[in-house]
């Protein structure tokens, strides 16, 4: 079975979120980086948005190279704990499909979602579902390479920015690969890019014209690295921390809500599907949050630590609504809501069974619910009254 590899990558990141939240940026040239001075800064660059690419500014070059290129550029010093804080945001977004989540920067990870289909659909449903989620959620865009391994999905996500999405076959890796300038290698520094040249090497298909042994005869151990990857071959997993810390769901209403019923019936959705989670990786946890944004953006979030461990639908909802009931402010829209739970211990292993008389009723309902979903998948069944008015809301599903 082949892999399904997924790289995604913010576009123009630190300069997108300045843009987001200055409407007045917007279309303009957004330089985000060190003070430059009048053109004597010495500092840097950290990123610069698209209409400032346009100019020749790029990421690291010096800010007075910069200034130089675009004096009339707007020049924004670096909010490093709001960026922080919206990359937060979004890999939450990325672990609501996988666990397996290698964070690159503080604005690109790869994911491997090959036992991620069942529940989400193929490669590239993934990936739209993930750029709607961080659109939707950051008004922010994100560039996905979907690819069988991690060097074509980290290429693919490159060439259609921004927003952009690549999905590499299996089958079409050749004519996807072999097109493409050397300067798509992985590691191959400018340096090494003029000995391939100079061998009339141009593109990655030229490459693999020469037997891996010449290569390895002229470029040392880096000839039988990059023989494999202009073959397509790229083995590394995808590495990632398989501790997880916290199960959440989140839902951005399609328009701003101020009714607390429906904020009620979003609330027990979310609750059916973080305890749904919690169960199939067999996690129970002690404390539970809610999150809060309003229309303003404005976020608030607020936990509870119960004294037994639970994954359990009923009690979940119940703490959030008890936190909603408790720190929603009267009249605010919402815009957002969320539900988490952490603070895990692995729960027993016991085989558990639906007529055990052990178990509350509610416990007896997650089972049967998880059955069903398991059996006809996540769209199957759901309690009555969580069923939401369709036009209050967007789609947001397991």
């Amino acid at each position: 079975m082949n892999r399904l590899i997924l790289h995604v990558d913010m576009d123009a990141f630190f300069a997108a979120i300045e843009q987001r939240d200055h409407p007045e940026y917007q279309g303009k040239p957004v330089i985000v980086g060190a003070d430059p001075k009048n053109g004597k800064g010495r500092g840097v660059v950290s990123t610069c948005s698209y209409e400032a690419r346009k100019f020749g500014v790029h990421s690291a070059m010096p800010i007075s190279r910069a200034w130089k290129l675009c004096p009339h550029g707007i020049y924004v010093f670096p909010n490093g704990r709001l960026y922080q804080q919206v990359s937060n945001e979004v890999f939450d977004i990325l672990y609501e499909f996988t666990d397996a989540v290698e964070p690159l920067s503080i604005d690109e990870a790869f994911l491997d979602v090959t036992g991620s289909q069942k529940l989400f659909g193929d490669g590239r449903s993934i990936a739209i579902k993930i750029k709607e989620r961080i659109f939707e959620k950051e008004k922010i865009t994100a560039s996905v390479g979907v690819a069988p391994n991690k060097y074509l999905a980290k290429i693919a996500s490159d060439l259609q920015k921004p927003d952009g999405l690549v999905v590499v076959e299996p089958d079409r890796i050749k004519d996807f690969l072999f097109p493409l300038d050397i300067s798509r290698l992985w590691g191959a520094g400018v340096h090494t890019q003029e000995m391939l040249k100079k061998m009339g090497i141009q593109t990655i298909g030229d490459l693999t014209a020469y037997p891996q042994n010449i290569l390895e005869r002229k470029l040392g151990k880096m000839g039988s690295h990059f023989f494999n990857l202009a073959h397509g071959i790229d083995d590394r997993p995808v590495e990632y921390d398989a501790t997880v810390k916290s199960v959440s769901n989140e839902h951005t209403f399609m328009e701003d809500i101020d009714t607390p019923e429906v904020i009620y019936k979003c609330l027990l959705k979310l609750s059916e599907k973080v305890g749904y989670r919690l169960r199939q990786k067999k996690l129970k946890g002690r404390t539970i949050h809610l999150k809060l944004r309003y229309n303003d953006f404005d976020t608030l979030t607020r936990n509870k630590t119960i004294m037994q461990n639970t994954d359990n639908t009923q009690n979940i909802y119940q703490i959030c609504l008890e936190l909603f009931n408790t720190n929603y402010q009267k009249n605010r829209k919402v815009r957002l809501i969320g539900v988490g739970v952490s603070g895990f211990d692995e729960r027993c292993g016991h085989q558990l069974t639906l007529f055990n008389n052990n178990y509350s009723k509610y416990e007896k309902i997650d089972k049967l619910q998880d059955d069903l979903i398991n059996k006809f998948g996540k769209k199957s069944v759901y309690r009555a009254e969580s069923m939401e008015n369709p036009d209050a809301t967007s789609d947001d599903e397991f």
